[in-house]
């Protein structure tokens, strides 16, 4: 069958007439945010307490854009005759965001979950040099980045948090006051009980002993 002349231009002013009609939704932005989801990749936030200096972030970043410097301090020993160690100390930690392309490497190679999404977007700059964020920006957008999502009442206990009980519990336990000795009980039991009267214990022992050597009843007859 052969189309008919003007169809297609009829079907096309269709389209027209209906979104004309429809009504507009502006966000008014800056006004009204956005409701952005919590996965949205914005900008990196640091957790510089979890942060070993292992610099993994640094080796797997695909941009270079990462940069990190550290020094080494001695740590005396906990003990009486242990051995001194030493640990990395975070020095600077900054990122250009101006050569970063948002693929998340560097928070997913992370062992130590130093390094989370933000949703954060709004920091704009008129230089290009002031994209590099160093450790204190990125430490406060640390405090923008969403809660986890709960998970399944049949999952498990994440291990982050059975540790963290685990260490509570240990630490409770240190706390506590000591048990009393058991010696320290009897004691205390022994000067609650009531003591006996010194007379009486003296009559108990003035009475007189019974005799042995009185005939049993029913032989009194046989002798």
């Amino acid at each position: 069958m052969a189309p008919i002349p003007g169809s297609g231009l009829a079907k096309g002013l269709a389209v027209t007439l209906r979104t004309m009609t429809k009504k507009s939704v502006t966000a008014q932005y800056p006004d009204a945010q956005p409701d952005l989801p919590p996965r949205t990749r914005g900008v990196i936030g640091l957790f510089e307490e979890n942060c070993t200096v292992c610099m993994l972030c640094a080796r797997e970043c695909p941009d270079w854009c990462i940069y990190i410097d550290s020094h080494k301090e001695t740590v005396p020993a906990a003990t009486p005759g242990g051995r001194e160690r030493s640990r990395n100390v975070l020095d600077r930690f900054a990122i250009d965001f101006s050569l970063c392309m948002y693929c998340g490497i560097c928070i997913e190679v992370c062992p130590f979950d130093a390094l989370f999404w933000s949703p954060e977007f709004e920091y704009a700059e008129t230089d290009i040099r002031d994209l590099t964020h160093e450790r204190d920006k990125l430490r406060e957008w640390m405090w923008t980045v969403p809660a986890p999502p709960a998970l399944d009442p049949g999952a498990e206990e994440p291990k982050e948090l059975v540790t963290a009980r685990k260490t509570a519990d240990k630490l409770a336990a240190q706390q506590a006051p000591p048990a009393t000795e058991p010696h320290a009980d009897e004691q205390a039991r022994a000067a609650e009980r009531p003591t006996r009267p010194q007379g009486d214990s003296k009559q108990q022992t003035d009475q007189p002993a019974p005799r042995t050597d009185q005939p049993k009843p029913g032989q009194e007859g046989r002798e």
